[in-house]
């Protein structure tokens, strides 16, 4: 008689065991990658210190002994994503702390750049 009650439990296991691993074995589902919001990005440094880096525009081409005005700046950065470097130096240049700046993209990319950073895709500093 156990014998007959185990019969439905046991294909009951078997069918779930089976469902399952079905369903997380998935080969072709579809690219789970985050995509950064960068409407919702923020600067989580005070780009007031920022402006240690106004002198990285003008000197980067300039050999300097000892320590380069690129250090100071760039240990401010280095540990920000790339996505929030870029919104850093973003706003430092809108805010005017880095100096006159002519060229804003250029300027932005060779900042970052030179931090080992990268602009991130169809990001615009506006």
């Amino acid at each position: 008689m156990a014998s007959k009650t185990n019969t439905p439990l046991a294909l009951f296991l078997a069918f779930n065991l089976l469902f399952f691993a079905l369903a997380s074995g998935c080969t072709t589902c579809p690219d789970a990658t985050l995509k950064p919001d960068k409407s919702a990005a923020t600067c989580p440094i005070d780009i007031l210190k920022l402006g240690v880096c106004a002198n990285v525009l003008g000197k980067l081409i300039g050999i300097i002994i000892g320590n380069p005005p690129i250090k100071p700046c760039c240990s401010l950065i280095e540990g920000l994503v790339d996505l929030e470097a870029a919104v850093c130096v973003c706003a430092a240049i809108k805010a005017n702390i880095l100096g006159s700046v002519v060229n804003v993209p250029l300027s932005l990319t060779l900042l970052l750049n030179v931090c080992s950073k990268n602009v991130p895709k169809d990001f615009q500093c506006a």
